[in-house]
């Protein structure tokens, strides 16, 4: 469905991301690990063309090399929102809500290139059954909304895009262990639905608990792939990167 070749992302003279490949097949979960400041967060931007458009906006120079390929057409050329409509929704990272729109005014802001408002209000329905604390809070303002419900709604706005391929950029962020494995449980439930993830996420015991593959990223490039038990068998990595 998704492959990145060989990635290689500058910010202002620095090195991101250097030489990256990764596969997503469909339906599959795919983690990402790595410590801060791996490059985990710049390449979910890379995929859904968000990087390129922030670099511009805020004038900052960025330099991306390689391709990256959707259901076999190349899409790093596309801006953000071409992405969305082939199918590629982005959940970022810390939120990213809309603060002073409701519960219910970011859901239909998730959903703003669709035209089919009959399926869009089965959707939300859909999302209330996934997060029925959404529903209660659904005329709430989204500030007010503690961690883990500002998780849940990010989620769910992402959902109401109709995604193939959903993008989750480290979604136990800030939040207490009850609470991330509320929005985890979640996530699995999305993805037994039928749609595929790519997961970047620090807890890599969490992430490589739900993946079917999982690729540890350190210092902008890959240093391992394989299967969660082949990399949580190596030693060697689970003390230098995945920390578990």
């Amino acid at each position: 469905m998704l492959e990145v070749k060989n990635l290689t992302v500058h910010y202002d003279g620095a090195m991101v991301l250097n030489d990256v490949s990764v596969k997503v097949e469909k339906s599959e979960l795919v983690a990402v690990v790595g410590p801060n400041g791996a490059g985990k967060t710049t390449l979910l931007k890379a995929i859904s063309g968000t990087l390129r458009e922030l670099q511009r906006i805020r004038r900052e120079k960025a330099r991306l090399k390689g391709e990256i390929i959707f259901e076999g057409e190349r899409i790093d050329k596309l801006k953000p929102w071409s992405i969305v409509k082939k199918g590629i929704v982005h959940c970022p990272e810390r939120r990213r809500l809309f603060p002073e729109m409701t519960v219910y005014e970011n859901l239909i802001m998730g959903s703003y290139l669709r035209k089919d408002k009959d399926e869009i209000r089965k959707d939300i329905e859909r999302v209330y059954e996934l997060f029925p604390i959404l529903k209660e809070r659904k005329n709430q303002m989204a500030q007010t909304l503690s961690g883990g419900e500002g998780q849940m709604l990010a989620i769910a706005r992402a959902l109401m895009a109709k995604p193939k391929l959903l993008l989750i950029d480290e979604p136990s962020l800030g939040l207490a262990p009850l609470v991330k494995q509320k929005v985890f449980d979640s996530i699995k439930e999305i993805w037994e639905s039928g749609v595929t993830i790519l997961l970047v996420e620090q807890d890599a015991s969490m992430a490589l608990s739900l993946a079917t593959r999982g690729y540890v990223l350190n210092h902008g490039r890959i240093a391992a792939q394989g299967t969660p038990q082949e990399l949580l068998k190596n030693e060697d990595l689970r003390e230098m990167y995945i920390g578990v």
